[in-house]
């Protein structure tokens, strides 16, 4: 069966460097890190940074009244960006109402913010105390199905929680129901809100985000030879999916997508066989890459690892190919990054820019990539977006500009 061409037709980026398409390009070209001290918890658990989204009001962006009531900030996170992204497509919800839509959303995890006060109620007030909506409402699940009913769109739900990589995963996935005409519109993208008191303490406890405030616009450091660590943050990013026939204009086709699991404790093996498996679903070879959206999350070993298999992959030729990560700019919001990298690509190549890698200073040479700490200007169609997540999951997406 021959697959349709998908594009992407709308954008919804919910992040610290921008709400919305515009303010979203605007901040992630600056060469400006989005990540503060995060005091939200108060002094008790120790010093906390993140990057993070102030005075957040999902009423700014849709009727609040037709939202279910007690969601989740992630899911009012995805509910804002579908919002964005729809109205970036020039679709209203009443247009969905002709079409077969799909809705999937990605989270690397649920609501803690909500299975933490239910713990804390039963600590209180003994079984009293219990709430029997937590069951419900901090499922990963709800996020789709809360989309749906904001909008009233009649629509297959999906989430994903496949770790880090589950917004990639959730626009893969979309993309290839679309492809196969299971779909004609799939709205899809990632969101997180995991700045609670769990899972922030076992983070900081496991080296995965950083265990001081000094100088908090400096420690996130993707590829740069004095790394330590990444910087865990918020957000979201949903963007619309439809056939290439679509009479609305793409920014971008999605190519390319394919998955792939560590082996052996070999860190990023899996991303390397993932990158590999995108391009060849794109029906393309290694040297017809001309940007490379990297994980890079700032964490010494998983850049080093990243940037080996990069190497592995495009040899001799990737001198010459530019290598941008956005996660000194706005942290790592778990699911919600690979996302994000998917709207900064999609615009990036309409506009023939390359945002800036903040903070990258000192070149590694366990990471010898072609980055910059300026936003660069330069004319491409063809970006490969990779994402990898704890447990050993990996994906990858190549994009090709319409």
């Amino acid at each position: 069966m021959n697959r349709r061409r998908v594009k992407i037709t709308g954008i919804g980026p919910v992040t610290p460097a921008g709400v919305g398409r515009e303010a979203f390009w605007k901040g992630i070209l600056e060469p400006v890190s989005r990540v503060r001290p995060f005091k939200k918890l108060g002094d008790e658990y120790g010093p906390l940074v993140a990057a993070h989204l102030d005075n957040f009001d999902v009423s700014d962006y849709v009727n609040s009244v037709r939202i279910p009531s007690k969601v989740s900030r992630q899911t009012l996170f995805s509910i804002a960006g579908a919002s964005l992204a729809l109205a970036d497509a020039a679709i209203s919800p009443s247009d969905l109402q002709q079409y077969n839509c799909a809705i999937i959303s990605g989270s690397a995890v649920m609501d803690f913010g909500g299975v933490v006060s239910a713990i804390d109620a039963i600590h209180r007030h003994g079984v009293r105390g219990a709430k029997p909506m937590t069951l419900a409402a901090t499922t990963t699940s709800v996020t789709p199905c809360a989309i749906a009913a904001t909008f009233g769109i009649r629509a297959r739900t999906m989430a994903i929680q496949n770790a880090c990589c589950g917004g990639l995963d959730a626009i893969g996935f979309g993309a290839r129901l679309v492809a196969e005409g299971e779909a004609e519109i799939a709205i899809c993208g990632g969101t997180e809100a995991p700045l609670h008191r769990s899972p922030l303490i076992e983070l900081r406890t496991a080296g995965l985000t950083p265990p001081t405030t000094d100088m908090p616009e400096r420690l996130d450091r993707p590829f740069d030879l004095w790394r330590t660590t990444g910087v865990v943050s918020e957000g979201a990013c949903m963007v619309v999916l439809e056939p290439e026939s679509s009479p609305r204009p793409g920014y971008t086709f999605v190519s390319g997508y394919a998955y792939a699991t560590d082996r052996d404790n070999n860190l990023c093996g899996g991303l390397g066989v993932a990158i590999r498996l995108a391009i060849a679903d794109a029906r393309l070879r290694p040297g017809d890459i001309e940007v490379i959206s990297a994980w890079g999350p700032g964490h010494k070993l998983i850049d080093a690892a990243e940037a080996r298999e990069i190497l592995s992959i495009f040899k001799d030729v990737l001198p010459q190919i530019p290598v941008v990560s956005i996660k000194g700019a706005i942290g790592t919001p778990f699911a919600a990054a690979p996302a994000t990298q998917i709207a900064a690509a999609a615009l990036g190549q309409r506009e023939g820019l390359i945002p800036p890698t903040v903070n990258w200073e000192y070149p590694d040479p366990a990471c010898p990539l072609n980055l910059s700490r300026n936003a660069r200007s330069i004319e491409h169609r063809r970006t490969l977006i990779n994402a990898h997540g704890m447990g050993g999951v990996n994906a990858a997406m190549v994009l090709e500009r319409c």
